[in-house]
């Protein structure tokens, strides 16, 4: 597991460069006292391992800008690809408050090495567009939702990146959706209309993204109970790790989405381990009282069964699954 004594960790994402994993995480200072304070006190963390079990942190990624800036509350998550040059580009989210709340758009940083990061200058490059995706003008939401960046190439080339966010129609406590967003280089990107519709049961689907399991195409995200709809609330469910496996044609309907993990885990995420199998990580969220835990997993193994994603132990024992 990976935690640090002295600050709070959470939210987090991968690289990896072939020889090394790189792990980047959320994290801030325990002084704080309050865990709920330190979502406007997050800075990018950074830690290497060669075995996604022993981690030894290095330098931090990114800090927050100086005001002002649409970073200069907190950098918040992201994701890490390589471009066909061998540079690296880290999509993040950054967070600012405004007169009428807090604000969330898209930025990035290259860097050549994976150590020292430079953000762009044309910073936030995404925001949310009132075309299709509420803004804080609305008034429905604590916050302007448009964050947690996950961008992957998609089969013909190009580069897709999806994002938390959530749709300018619907009942209020159901808008949340998969808004999207392409580009040809990394550098230009074209905003969409989402990937999903309001009324999948979220108020938001934290954290999106994707990976391969046991052939299947998986879309997993976060959504905690106060923010699920009334519903799924009705039914009982929790808050935790969703997951939704692809349909025939390759897409995720999040009206499908089963629950992963309780509350006590969150942000799940896989990672592919030397040996070519899919490892589980999420980041401990509540403990036995409710209280915040924080900290990153050791790997889990994970499994498609029957249709659902299963992680930890159960997948030790899972029936194995055709290939």
């Amino acid at each position: 597991m990976f935690s640090l004594p002295d600050s709070y960790v959470w939210d987090f994402w991968f690289a990896d460069d072939g020889d090394r994993y790189h792990l980047f995480f959320l994290y801030a200072s325990k002084a704080l006292q309050d865990p709920d304070a330190r979502h406007h006190r997050a800075s990018v963390g950074h830690a290497v391992s060669g075995d996604l079990v022993g981690w030894k942190r290095v330098e931090d990624a990114l800090v927050r800008s100086d005001a002002p800036a649409f970073d200069d509350l907190a950098t918040w998550t992201g994701s890490v690809v390589r471009d066909d040059a061998g540079v690296w580009h880290m999509f993040y989210t950054g967070a600012t408050l405004t007169a009428a709340g807090n604000v969330q758009s898209i930025g990035v940083a290259t860097s050549e090495d994976l150590l020292t990061w430079r953000k762009s200058p044309a910073n936030p490059i995404l925001r949310a567009d009132a075309r299709w995706y509420e803004t804080i003008a609305d008034g429905h939401w604590h916050d302007e939702a448009f964050r947690d960046p996950f961008v992957y190439r998609q089969q013909d080339g190009t580069w897709r990146m999806l994002v938390t966010a959530r749709a300018g129609h619907g009942q209020v406590d159901d808008r949340g959706v998969i808004a999207t967003a392409t580009s040809p280089d990394l550098v230009e990107w074209t905003l969409l209309p989402p990937l999903s519709q309001p009324g999948a049961g979220f108020g938001q689907l934290e954290v999106l993204n994707t990976a391969t399991v046991d052939g299947r195409s998986v879309l997993f995200f976060s959504c905690l109970a106060p923010e699920l709809a009334s519903t799924r609330r009705e039914t009982g469910s929790r808050g935790g790790v969703w997951a939704v496996v692809a349909d025939r044609d390759g897409e995720w309907d999040p009206r499908q989405a089963h629950q992963v993990t309780g509350d006590d885990l969150y942000v799940g995420r896989v990672v592919v381990d030397r040996a070519g199998e899919p490892a589980f990580f999420a980041f401990r969220n509540a403990g036995p009282e409710g209280g915040f835990v924080g900290g990153i997993t050791d790997p889990m193994p994970v499994r498609v069964i029957d249709g659902r994603v299963v992680a930890g132990e159960r997948a030790l024992d899972a029936v194995p699954v055709a290939r």
